[in-house]
């Protein structure tokens, strides 16, 4: 089976192998378990891969790369003109020599894909929606929109499954609820449940965790704000902030004034063992993003304990219960730290909503990932 991906995310080629954004890619390559090739349209650079980058594991890759682009601005609208007869070809070729097309939406080339592929009503085809499917949520941008109604028609997409986050009413027949994974069940330790629980209960300070991009729209500095106030207050605090982003210069400035520096540390990009490690020390994850589809660092601290004290955002609030495996608050530093102290304030209940954390996040491990995705390449 030829599979065809086109997405927006930006590869890199080195020493002979495509590498991206490692969660993307884990996934990925599961998908590729059912596939005898691989036919990638995406962005692409000569470059070196980062630390938070993978390697595609699959040798048969043909790919067609085509040039990133954006409609923010004049400028960078005019240069898509130019530069969009080129992408649609690239994509139409790949459609037409694919068995079956997969699009990765949202983002500029999810839609193109989503109006190419209706050229191809016969091929099986999946689209994997990463971002928030809520037919009500706010503010979302108009290609976004333009995008859910094309993949939900089943006039339009002919033999789609669009794979969503969360359950939402009155949906058309094609949207299926999804998941996404991280671990492995043999990553799970029963008799670390506990450990992790107790260790907990035994340190000396707060750990806080944030995980993502430092970027407006992650909200990195209310955590950091948010640790400030606890420390204020007479807590002892540790904030670990793990990701790069365009905010980073910010941070540092605002832990400079306030001489954060030994309680507020930011680590930049690393591997997935050492924010692994980070999840399982630390007490609470501050999550406060403005826009989601599946969290996946909200479900991989609840994986290790890490209570997430987060917005309700997207498929949030589904994912911890309403509030019994983890903390829905406003995106407020009076909020989401007045969440903090609650929980340290009452252990007994810390305890228990972490081993409730970890029980509904260890259902989704990648053997049931893939167990997922067979079904549907062979459904």
């Amino acid at each position: 089976m030829k599979f065809l991906i086109v997405s927006h995310v930006k590869h890199k080629r080195h020493n002979g192998r495509y590498y991206a954004y490692g969660p993307y890619v884990r996934e990925m390559n599961l998908w590729f378990k059912y596939v005898d090739e691989v036919i990638v349209v995406a962005p692409l650079e000569e470059a070196e891969p980062d630390a938070i980058d993978l390697p595609y594991e699959q040798e048969r890759i043909d790919f067609r790369p085509v040039p990133a682009f954006n409609l923010i601005g004049l400028s960078n609208k005019l240069r898509t003109l130019a530069k969009l007869p080129g992408i649609v070809k690239a994509i139409d070729g790949g459609m037409r020599d694919a068995d079956h097309i997969h699009l990765r939406c949202p983002g500029n080339m999810g839609l193109l894909g989503c109006l190419v592929q209706a050229r191809f009503p016969d091929k099986p085809k999946t689209a994997k929606y990463a971002g928030n499917w809520d037919p009500d949520a706010q503010g979302q941008p108009a290609s976004y929109r333009l995008q859910r109604r094309l993949l939900a028609s089943e006039r339009f997409s002919k033999r789609m499954r669009v794979l969503v986050y969360g359950e939402w009413k009155d949906q058309s027949r094609n949207v299926v609820p999804f998941f996404t994974a991280t671990y492995s069940e043999s990553e799970i330790d029963r008799d670390e449940e506990e450990t992790l629980i107790e260790r907990r209960k035994e340190a000396r300070e707060i750990g806080l965790l944030f995980v993502g991009a430092l970027s407006a729209g992650k909200r990195p500095m209310l955590a950091v704000q948010t640790a400030h106030r606890l420390l204020r207050k007479g807590h002892r605090v540790r904030l670990d902030l793990y990701g790069e982003g365009s905010e980073r210069a910010a941070l540092e400035r605002y832990i400079s004034a306030h001489g954060l520096e030994d309680a507020v540390i930011l680590h930049g990009n690393r591997d997935a063992e050492t924010v692994k490690a980070a999840y399982k020390r630390a007490h609470f994850l501050l999550f406060a993003s403005r826009s989601e589809g599946w969290p996946k660092v909200v479900a991989e601290a609840m994986f290790w304990g890490c209570l997430p004290v987060t917005s309700a955002v997207s498929c949030v609030p589904y994912m911890v219960g309403e509030g019994a495996r983890g903390t829905l608050v406003d995106p407020s530093v009076e909020a989401m730290s007045e969440a903090v102290e609650r929980y340290v304030n009452d252990p007994a209940l810390c305890a228990q909503s972490r081993r409730e954390a970890m029980r509904w996040s260890r259902q989704f491990t990648l053997e049931r990932f893939e167990e997922e995705v067979g079904r549907l390449m062979h459904g």
